[in-house]
């Protein structure tokens, strides 16, 4: 497998570097789906409603291991398969994913996000960042 070349930072701007280390959408929809919808294998994040296609899902799959948001592990259920997780540096974006599942929440009328939830994180945010940082470091 031919490792990636580090892309040359266009500035020290942190904004930059976080947009330049996920590349565009995809990257932050595997990271929900890891982190809110519990998918772990290539087949389940095929299925999300957003339809990625498999190239761009291989891509950014190996991407994100490679900047050490993913790990890639051995299915123990099926040798031959393989499961993903976020390790620890991909759980640090937990605060960043629900700041955007608030704005968007708050700025789209046709929002599916569940509106118990939204309260809940509105209402106690450090509690559900400590409930879900605990879940997502066991998994």
């Amino acid at each position: 497998m031919r490792k990636r070349t580090p892309a040359k930072r266009r500035s020290g701007c942190p904004i930059s570097f976080t947009l330049d280390t996920f590349g565009d959408k995809w990257a932050l929809l595997i990271i929900r789906d890891l982190m809110f919808k519990g998918k772990r294998n290539y087949g389940e994040f095929l299925q999300s409603e957003e339809g990625i296609a498999t190239n761009i899902l291989s891509d950014r799959l190996k991407r994100l291991e490679e900047v050490g948001i993913v790990l890639k592990e051995v299915d123990p259920d099926n040798r031959r398969k393989f499961v993903y997780r976020l390790a620890d540096k991909g759980v640090d974006l937990l605060p960043l994913l629900l700041e955007m599942i608030l704005w968007g929440s708050k700025h789209d009328p046709k929002t599916e996000a569940p509106k118990e939830f939204i309260r809940r994180l509105e209402r106690d945010r450090e509690g559900v960042l400590r409930e879900l940082r605990k879940r997502l470091r066991r998994s």
